[in-house]
């Protein structure tokens, strides 16, 4: 079994991240936490869109600090976990491992503009469009 998390360093994505890791953990499933990057918009929201100035191997390595450090704070015993960085929409990145995952689990607001929104745009778009089970775990205030 293979569960798939997206991970943006939000304290969405975080949550995200402990359910799914306590998901792999019950039914002994390898866990890949996938972060994306775009030139245009940085890393996961943490850039103004546009950044057209911006080298794009110094957002992909901060995408990969992004994933390290969240990994860094959750427990991971007992489950293999990969990352993945991808360059990209996060929806699309999501919905392209969807293909070959068993389930994915995505938090239900990140670091989009819109805090007022029940459901972020990237869960939403996973939830319509992914290829496998989603479960989108909600952020406690």
């Amino acid at each position: 079994m293979r569960v798939v998390v997206g991970v943006d360093g939000s304290k969405g994505s975080r949550t995200a991240l402990e359910w799914a890791l306590n998901e792999a953990r019950l039914h002994h499933a390898d866990l890949t936490a996938i972060t994306a990057w775009s030139p245009t918009v940085g890393v996961t929201g943490y850039i103004p869109s546009p950044a057209p100035f911006l080298d794009p191997q110094l957002l992909e390595d901060a995408a990969h600090e992004v994933v390290d450090h969240a990994l860094e704070d959750v427990d991971c015993s007992g489950v293999d976990v990969h990352t993945k960085v991808v360059a990209g929409g996060a929806a699309h990145a999501l919905i392209a491992e969807s293909q070959d995952a068993d389930l994915v689990v995505v938090g239900s607001r990140g670091r989009g503009g819109f805090a007022g929104l029940l459901l972020g745009s990237v869960s939403q778009q996973v939830a319509e469009h992914a290829r496998c089970p989603v479960v989108i775990v909600p952020t406690h205030a």
